[in-house]
């Protein structure tokens, strides 16, 4: 297990934005400190005893300030489903974090993923924070990544990345809403530097889709970056099956919160969606830029709703967080 810890603390590659300023000043504990290296593997597997093929949570490994409860079957649809929930002990990212998930899906079964709660990132004077997510999916397998947003705050410097492994033949659902801070105290986009960066790919190295984003404070609010937008959603639905037909689904879907959803002057919709298809086929994506965090999150659950439909048969879950 000491190998997989220092694989945790050295994320690799880290985009010069992030990594630019002091790393060292006094009252800041170095990466490698207790509770700066988080650590959760996860594996499911189908219950080979269990007459409906329930999904089990099979194994589990985790590291302060990563931690997870036990799965809770909550989906009155796919009632052979886990979801889990991704906890931190502390109060959020700090400087020097190194938070390392791995999640492994085997054959056959499907497992949701989701946070307790936002992820908030704090002011980092010292050292950057990273987040690195690798999701490996088995034939016929499904996983559903949907944390809840991230909150960076004013003066932090944070990477986060996602790799992805699906086989054709299983679906992939991963989600992400990243807002513009903490708007109310006047931090809209007040980050150092933010970086996430998503790769999915085949089992046998072959690239499906890569996407990065990246703002630092002098970039907000460029109509290529964020525009007048103070909150980012994506969608990725990597499935087998006629990609146009996902789209066509997912787009309608986007349509309708898009027009459901007018700002305070009655005019504007509060949220522009965008939907196309993956390369090769693979699937289809969601991008949403909107005022207001809460339209964004729910125009990438309306659009995951009903992706899940199409693919699964069922609507998305009350995830019951509050």
């Amino acid at each position: 297990m000491s190998d997989r810890l220092t694989r945790a603390a050295d994320p690799g590659f880290v985009w010069p934005a992030v990594a630019d300023g002091p790393q060292t000043g006094p009252g800041a504990l170095p990466v490698g400190s207790p509770g700066k290296v988080g650590v959760l593997d996860l594996a499911f597997r189908r219950d080979g005893c269990d007459p409906d093929g329930r999904t089990v949570l099979a194994e589990r490994f985790q590291k302060s300030p990563l931690q997870v409860m036990r799965p809770l079957y909550i989906d009155p649809v796919l009632r052979e489903m886990p979801t889990v929930y991704v906890m931190s002990t502390g109060g959020g990212i700090v400087g020097g974090d190194r938070l390392d998930m791995d999640v492994r899906v085997s054959a056959g079964a499907h497992a949701l993923v989701t946070t307790q709660a936002a992820n908030r990132v704090h002011r980092m004077d010292v050292g950057y924070a990273t987040q690195t997510v690798s999701l490996t999916l088995g034939e016929g397998a499904v996983c559903e990544w949907l944390p809840d947003p991230l909150i960076p705050y004013g003066g932090s410097r944070f990477q986060q990345q996602l790799r992805a492994e699906v086989p054709e033949d299983a679906v992939l659902i991963a989600g992400d809403v990243l807002t513009a801070g903490r708007v109310a105290r006047g931090e809209s986009w007040d980050v150092d530097a933010y970086v996430s960066a998503v790769e999915i790919s085949r089992p046998d190295g072959t690239l499906l889709a890569v996407d990065t984003t990246h703002i630092t404070r002098d970039e907000a609010g460029h109509p290529l970056v964020t525009g007048d937008a103070d909150a980012i959603g994506t969608l990725f639905v990597v499935a087998p099956g006629p990609a146009e037909e996902l789209a066509a689904v997912m787009r309608d879907a986007a349509e309708a919160i898009g027009s459901a959803t007018p700002n305070s002057d009655g005019l504007d919709a509060a949220v522009r969606c965008g939907v196309s298809t993956l390369p090769d086929g693979c699937g289809a994506w969601l991008r949403v830029l909107g005022r207001g965090q809460e339209n964004v999150e729910a125009a990438v659950r309306a659009v995951w709703s009903a992706a899940r439909v199409h693919l699964l048969g069922a609507p998305a879950p009350d995830l019951r967080k509050s």
